[in-house]
């Protein structure tokens, strides 16, 4: 299992994913560009020293990304706009979590090369969560179904 992040915004909510993906074992794949510029500074204060930790992997975009990983598992996209309910869903251990960027999400193409798109339900007149949180939520729940915690 993995995460990947596509062009993130925030180097907070990536120091905190790597964290989170550090912790479990999980590995990351971060699709550039990114709204900050990368490296351990920016990503320290969330990240602590676990973000050092974290199997990352960087792509200098979306075609270098799917070079990389075809045939790797199927791609989940957490979306506002997904089609099936966290609750519905049944993950793979080999699956690929696609987080979209703070302020965009996904392009529609990349929304269409989703094997899976997943919603977090949320009360009635919520837009969406930290995308931080929304990984940690997806990583808890995919683990679970899989049995990928220790």
């Amino acid at each position: 299992m993995r995460i990947a992040l596509f062009q993130p915004d925030i180097a907070g909510n990536v120091g905190t994913i790597l964290r989170t993906a550090a912790c479990f074992g999980i590995a990351v794949d971060i699709i550039e560009p990114c709204g900050f510029p990368f490296g351990a500074r920016a990503l320290q204060r969330a990240g602590m020293d676990y973000a050092a930790q974290a199997d990352l992997m960087r792509h200098a975009n979306w075609d270098s990304y799917c070079m990389a990983n075809t045939g790797k598992g199927r791609l989940v996209l957490f979306t506002t706009a997904g089609a099936t309910p966290l609750s519905a869903f049944t993950f793979h251990p080999d699956d690929r979590l696609l987080l979209g960027s703070e302020s965009a999400g996904v392009p529609p193409q990349i929304h269409a090369a989703a094997d899976a798109r997943v919603v977090i339900p949320l009360l009635p007149g919520f837009r969406s969560l930290n995308v931080a949180v929304t990984a940690g939520i997806a990583v808890a729940e995919a683990l679970r179904q899989t049995k990928g915690f220790a």
